[in-house]
């Protein structure tokens, strides 16, 4: 047996495997320099747009909110101007327990005049003394004077009304000057007082006016009046005065005079110490008004409401001008009359 052994043939070396060809580069090309600044350029362009719709949104905001401010400032004007013009007046005020009413009478007594005419003088009167909680009032009076027909419609109401509140005493305080037509309302009070230096008294009544004949003869100037019945056009400026119509305004004067004289006489009573120049439209002082007893003592509103009324709680009730009335006295109507109403007032009897 041969140990022979078969050897396996070689093997075949394989032959190597050809290695696969690189694929050629793609080139890079480099993006030119005009893409580059378009790109900057619309990001440029981008970005200011949206800062102005920023800047636009931003105004607009702020222009909403401002008008919203100017809205509420002008609805709160013009609820306060309404407040002010139709606002509680004297006659709703409410008071809290037992107080002396007090009343300002400031300035020219005439109609229309604020706290100087009757149609307001007379319904805060006529309040503080119904009321319950009031002790007594007092009249501060700072006027020198003005119509005899206010002075005296204020006058009888304050005498009417001490008679249907006899519990209820009336005080004039006089600060600087109580003449003529506002001594005509003062009459009235039970107690009147004064300051040392107030000035008091002038009970005298006045028609005065200008005459224009001299110089209108100066300039050539013809006044052509016509009128119906022959004294129409008394107290005419523009007209010469003759005696008959003077003599007619004096008498009506001399007659409100003594209508003012009675007034004087009949508040005061005993207390007055008449001498020949009382009723001749002089004025005194505080003091010498004292002793002529035009006037009672020396006192302000305060000391007067401490010791006289023994309630140092004091009400209010003067009734003021209310806005509406400023605003159309200022703009209205009587504007343009303004003159013409100076000229008609000049030829009323007045008490200064």
């Amino acid at each position: 047996m041969s140990n022979e052994f078969e050897s396996a043939p070689p093997p075949v070396p394989e032959s190597p495997q050809p290695a696969p060809a690189a694929e050629p580069a793609q080139p890079t090309t480099a993006a030119p320099p005009q893409a580059h600044t378009a790109t900057k350029k619309e990001h440029w362009e981008r970005d200011i747009l949206e800062k102005l719709a920023f800047e636009t949104l931003r105004e607009q905001r702020a222009r909403r909110r401002w008008g919203i401010f100017f809205k509420l400032a002008f609805i709160t004007l013009f609820g306060f101007v309404l407040w002010m013009a139709f606002g509680p007046d004297a006659s709703e005020i409410e008071t809290l327990g037992t107080h002396t009413a007090l009343i300002e009478i400031d300035g020219t007594i005439e109609h229309g005049s604020g706290t100087g005419a009757a149609e307001n003088v007379i319904p805060a009167l006529n309040q503080a003394f119904s009321d319950t909680g009031s002790v007594g009032i007092i009249l501060r009076i700072n006027s020198p004077g003005g119509s005899p027909v206010q002075a005296g419609m204020i006058n009888d109401e304050i005498m009417r009304l001490r008679k249907a509140y006899p519990q209820k005493p009336v005080y004039v305080v006089v600060e600087e000057v109580c003449a003529s037509g506002g001594y005509y309302i003062a009459a009235a009070a039970n107690k009147i007082f004064v300051n040392k230096a107030s000035i008091v008294g002038s009970i005298g009544v006045l028609m005065d006016g200008f005459g224009f004949t001299g110089l209108m003869d100066k300039l050539g100037i013809e006044r052509r009046l016509m009128t119906a019945g022959e004294n129409k056009g008394f107290l005419d400026p523009f007209s010469p005065q003759n005696d008959q119509q003077r003599s007619f305004a004096q008498t009506m004067l001399n007659e409100v005079h003594q209508q003012f004289i009675d007034v004087v006489r009949k508040g005061r009573g005993k207390r007055l110490k008449e001498t020949p120049e009382m009723f001749s439209g002089l004025f005194w002082s505080g003091s010498k008004a004292v002793e002529l007893g035009l006037a009672d003592g020396f006192g302000t509103v305060d000391s007067v409401a401490r010791d006289e009324l023994k309630v140092e709680e004091i009400v209010d009730y003067t009734q003021h001008e209310g806005l509406s009335e400023k605003l159309l006295k200022r703009f209205g109507s009587a504007a343009g009359a303004g003159a013409a109403q100076s000229i008609s007032n000049s030829f009323k009897p007045r008490l200064r």
